[in-house]
């Protein structure tokens, strides 16, 4: 086994790795926010924010993402007239499919909260955008912290599925330098254990929140 072909090409897959995490940082920060808004739209008692809110969950729940990624990628310069650059059509990709997962989270931690908190709220005079700002979603959003930690690794592995239309992310690169130098075992073996050890860091920070949040609750 050749390691010095993992030496000499470090620089060229670690930038690979730096796009991956900004690919899964601003897919976690949009798909977080996006997800906030369907979450509450799915749980509003109007027909007009609930009915579109459960669609869009549910079609993209039931889709792979690399569909998604070809969708987009594909269908832009049919529909503007421009093709979209690799980036922006992964950002967008992984945002609008990411939401679906993050609101169902999102729902679910709303969910756990008493209801009692919520009426003594709008008995204090405060209005259902001030009630879900400052009581229910402080407190949802901190009971379900480690679903989304662990969703956040879900997401970090699954930037590695823009490979497919072309973005440079970090398996990409793994792949073009095989290409050259023909040493698959070693090169994917390189980076199978950098997805293992920042995956097991994510899985174990979830634990721990997780734990943390057990002997809150005692």
């Amino acid at each position: 086994m050749d390691l010095s072909v993992i030496i000499h090409n470090l620089d060229f897959m670690l930038g690979g790795l730096v796009l991956t995490f900004q690919l899964a940082l601003i897919t976690i920060a949009g798909g977080l926010l996006l997800g906030i808004l369907l979450a509450m739209a799915r749980l509003s008692s109007k027909p007009w924010l609930y009915y579109p809110a459960t669609l869009y969950i549910h079609f993209f729940r039931g889709l792979p993402l690399i569909l998604v990624i070809f969708w987009l990628y594909f269908l832009s310069p049919i529909i503007t007239g421009q093709s979209m650059d690799e980036f922006l059509a992964a950002v967008v990709s992984f945002i609008v499919f990411e939401a679906a997962y993050f609101a169902e989270i999102i729902r679910a931690g709303i969910q756990s909260i008493s209801t009692g908190q919520s009426m003594a709220a709008y008995a204090s005079g405060l209005t259902v955008f001030q009630c879900a700002r400052h009581v229910i979603l402080p407190q949802a959003l901190r009971n379900m912290t480690p679903a989304l930690v662990t969703q956040a690794v879900v997401i970090f592995q699954d930037t590695s599925l823009a490979y497919v239309i072309g973005l440079r992310e970090f398996l990409r690169r793994v792949n073009l330098v095989d290409a050259r130098e023909a040493r698959s075992v070693e090169l994917y073996l390189f980076a199978g254990l950098v997805y293992f050890l920042i995956c097991s860091a994510g899985a174990l920070i979830s634990h721990r929140l997780e734990n943390r949040l057990q002997r809150d609750w005692v």
